[in-house]
C-alpha cells in the first residue's frame, strides 16, 4: 500500500515530518517561534483509512515539559468536531524520548493533537455571536505584532470588575475551551448564574490573549518569541504588545476578580494558584482567594487542591506573571487556573480524557462559584 501522508501546513499546524514508511512515522516537534520551548503539535494524517498508525515523536526530553508525556494519550479527530484520545506510549529511552501513538482511523482522514484545538477561526466566530449578544460589547484593545486584533467582551451593569482571559500560552487550548463556556453562561438571558453575575459585575473577557502564537502552532510565546505571563511587570509594545494592552485598559478599568486561565503539562488535575508572597500580601487579602477555592473545591469533582504549584515564600512573588502583578497592582482577588492535558485521575473518561467539555463545564463551575463567593462577602 502507499505511505501515509502527514501535513501540518494550517491554522495551529506544528509537525516535523523526519521519515515515511507505510502507515509508520516518525516525527519531531519544531521549536516555538524565535523560543526554545517545544511541547504542541497538531497535524493531519491521510490515506489512513483502515490502517494502525504507528506515530513516533521523537527527541522529547528536551521538550519544554518531559513530564508531560508520561501516562499521556494523544488527541485525535476524524471530523474535527469530536476529539478523542488515541493510545500512546512513552519511551524516554528511545530516540531522545519518544511519544509512540497508534490509532486505526475508520476514515481516511485523522488529525492529531496535543489537546483539541482551538482554531482563530473558531476564535472570531465565537466573538462575533458574543458581540451580538444583549448587553455585550466588543472592545479593541489594540493589536499583535502580526497584525491581529486583540479582541475584549464587555457586559454587566455592575460596579465590581470581573477580569477573565485566556491563552496567553497558546498551545493551552484548554484555556479558549474554557473562555467558550463562561461566554455560553453569560450572554444566555435565562441563565440564572449569567444574569446574577451581569447584575453585579463589569465583566471583562479576553478569549485569546495571544492570537499570534495560537496560528502559529507554538505552545508558549507570541511572534517575538516572548512568553507573555513574564511580561506584565515592564511589556512592551516591541515584545509584548497584547500584554501592553491589556494591562492599560486593566488601569483605566480597574480589577476587582481576576482568572487567568491556563493548561498545565504535567499535573492531571485542575488546581488554583494564587498570589502568595507579593509584597502588599496580607492574611486577608489571601483569604479572599482561599475561600473562593474552597467553594470550587466543593462544588465540581473536577477541580481539587491537594496537587498544584509551591507557594512563593514572603516577599518572593514574581511580579512579571499575570496574577502576582494584578493582585499587587490593584489589590484584587487575582488567580491562575490550570486545567490538565492529561485525563483527571481522580475520575477518569477513558474516550476522552480531560476534553473540551469538560473545560466548558468547569467554567460554568468557577462562574456560579464567584455567584456563591460574592454571596458569602455581601458583593
Amino acid at each position: 500500500m502507499s505511505d501515509i501522508r502527514i501535513d501540518a501546513a494550517f491554522d495551529s499546524g506544528n509537525i516535523e515530518v523526519l521519515s515515511v514508511e507505510g502507515a509508520t512515522a516518525r516525527l519531531a516537534i519544531p521549536r516555538d517561534t524565535n523560543s526554545e520551548f517545544k511541547q504542541w503539535f497538531h497535524f493531519r494524517v491521510s490515506g489512513a483509512a483502515g490502517r494502525e498508525l504507528v506515530l513516533k515523536i521523537t527527541q522529547l526530553s528536551n521538550s519544554a515539559y518531559p513530564g508531560g508525556w508520561p501516562d499521556y494519550d494523544a488527541c485525535v479527530s476524524e471530523d474535527r468536531d469530536y476529539w478523542g484520545r488515541a493510545a500512546s506510549s512513552y519511551d524516554e529511552s528511545e530516540e531522545g524520548g519518544t511519544l509512540t501513538i497508534r490509532y486505526t482511523p475508520a476514515s481516511d482522514i485523522a488529525y492529531f493533537a496535543y489537546f483539541a484545538p482551538y482554531s482563530m477561526e473558531r476564535h472570531h466566530d465565537l466573538v462575533a455571536e458574543a458581540a451580538a449578544s444583549e448587553g455585550v460589547t466588543h472592545t479593541h484593545l489594540g493589536n499583535t505584532l502580526d497584525g491581529q486584533p486583540i479582541d475584549c467582551l464587555e457586559m454587566g451593569d455592575g460596579n465590581f470588575n470581573v477580569w477573565l482571559y485566556a491563552r496567553q500560552h497558546p498551545g493551552e487550548t484548554q484555556a479558549e475551551w474554557w473562555m467558550e463556556g463562561a461566554l455560553e453562561v453569560l450572554t444566555d438571558p435565562s441563565d440564572s448564574v449569567g444574569r446574577k453575575l451581569r447584575q453585579r459585575c463589569r465583566l471583562h473577557l479576553v478569549p485569546n490573549c495571544n492570537p499570534d502564537g495560537s496560528k502559529r502552532g507554538n505552545l508558549r510565546v507570541n511572534a517575538a518569541g516572548a512568553n507573555l505571563n513574564r511580561e506584565w511587570e515592564n511589556p512592551s509594545a516591541e515584545r509584548s504588545p497584547e500584554v501592553l494592552a491589556i494591562r492599560n485598559y486593566m488601569d483605566k478599568t480597574g480589577v476587582d476578580f481576576a482568572m487567568d486561565v491556563h493548561g498545565d503539562e504535567a499535573i492531571p488535575v485542575s488546581f488554583l494558584a494564587g498570589y502568595e508572597g507579593i509584597p502588599s500580601w496580607t492574611e486577608e487579602h489571601g483569604e479572599r482567594y482561599y475561600s473562593y477555592e474552597r467553594i470550587l473545591d466543593r462544588r465540581t469533582p473536577d477541580f481539587q487542591t491537594e496537587f498544584g504549584y509551591t507557594k512563593a515564600a514572603p516577599g518572593k512573588a514574581n511580579l512579571a506573571m499575570s496574577t502576582n502583578q494584578v493582585a499587587e497592582r490593584f489589590g484584587a482577588t487575582a488567580m491562575t487556573l490550570e486545567m490538565p492535558y492529561k485525563d483527571n485521575k481522580a475520575d477518569p473518561e477513558p474516550e476522552q480524557g480531560w476534553s473540551p467539555e469538560r473545560c466548558k463545564m468547569l467554567a460554568r463551575d468557577c462562574l456560579a462559584s464567584l455567584v456563591e463567593w460574592m454571596d458569602e462577602r455581601g458583593i
